[in-house]
């Protein structure tokens, strides 16, 4: 029997459960890959049109003095005010790191595959896919909580897998000295397919320009059946510390004006566009909607509408 039916025949028979059952505790293997996570639900599943979305848990972790990271160009107290106008404390911040699959019926699609293949291989179980069910893996840009879990041991992570990135991204990478990018992305390049913005990666995938973070990176525009969604990965890394103060500098930013200049563009577009979006570090799911305010953004986390 097929194993990928046989996979989805027992979801189908989990569903009968009750939904505490179903809320699976974070595993050993997200902690190894990102730092203890929290003993929380790791995957959350919606319909986009003919497309079945799943956000994925890769893994968490709590990062001390965040302003080394975020706001580096603003004064402490600025960096306090805005924090605590939030509620957010001022002295740690939580990390979260979440790939995207998206199955489209023939196709199963991984958006990124976190820091190493053991975080997202647990998470990606609890969306009821196992390595061999991936089809295409897309990655939006090659820092190496995205590229990381592209290799298992020395083999690809995903053995039946092709590939599709920025051609732009690739470029840039392939001229540094970068070891996570020579042991996880340069052996898969025979594997790998080149796009530029506006084109498809798949039926319905298209790649959105979104450079700055790094010098290729690439937001991804999904629809289906005339419902939207945007694959955002890191154009903002925060929900308040860069989705809300776009001009906040970003440590992670190779380019940070750049960088800026996208989050305006890109965080414009959705806002009067009225789409959702999800994003690599936001709040697990890292699912919402991005409201202007005054001169920046502000972050609508998603509460039920995708379910109906």
């Amino acid at each position: 029997m097929n194993a990928r039916l046989t996979r989805r025949a027992a979801l189908a028979s989990a569903a009968a459960l009750p939904l505490a059952a179903t809320l699976a505790p974070v595993q050993q293997a997200g902690a190894a890959a990102h730092g203890a996570a929290p003993e929380n639900a790791r995957k959350f599943s919606f319909q986009l049109g003919a497309f079945r979305v799943s956000t994925i848990l890769a893994g968490s972790r709590a990062v001390e003095n965040p302003q080394t990271i975020f706001g580096l160009n603003v004064s402490p107290e600025e960096f306090a005010a805005v924090s605590t106008a939030a509620f957010l404390p001022t002295d740690k911040a939580q990390f979260f790191f979440t790939p995207t699959v998206v199955d489209t019926g023939s196709q199963v699609i991984l958006f990124d595959t976190g820091l190493a293949a053991g975080g997202t291989l647990g998470a990606l179980a609890e969306a009821g896919y196992g390595a061999e069910d991936v089809d295409l893996v897309i990655i939006t840009h090659m820092h190496g909580d995205h590229i990381g879990g592209l290799m298992n041991e020395g083999a690809p992570t995903f053995p039946n897998a092709t590939y599709v990135t920025g051609q732009v991204e690739f470029d840039a990478w392939a001229k540094m000295e970068n070891e996570r990018f020579e042991a996880n992305m340069r052996p898969l390049a025979e594997r790998t397919r080149f796009v530029g913005d506006g084109q498809e990666g798949a039926p319905g995938i298209t790649a959105v320009a979104a450079f700055g973070h790094t010098p290729g990176h690439m937001a991804w525009h999904l629809e289906s059946e005339g419902q939207r969604i945007l694959v955002m990965a890191d154009t903002a890394n925060h929900y308040v510390w860069s989705l809300a103060h776009p001009d906040w500098e970003v440590r992670f930013d190779m380019d940070k004006a750049a960088a800026a200049a996208t989050r305006r563009r890109i965080l414009g577009m959705v806002a009067a566009e009225r789409i959702p979006l999800i994003g690599y570090h936001m709040p697990f799911p890292g699912i919402g909607y991005v409201e202007t305010r005054g001169d920046g953004f502000a972050y609508v986390p998603h509460s039920y509408q995708l379910l109906l």
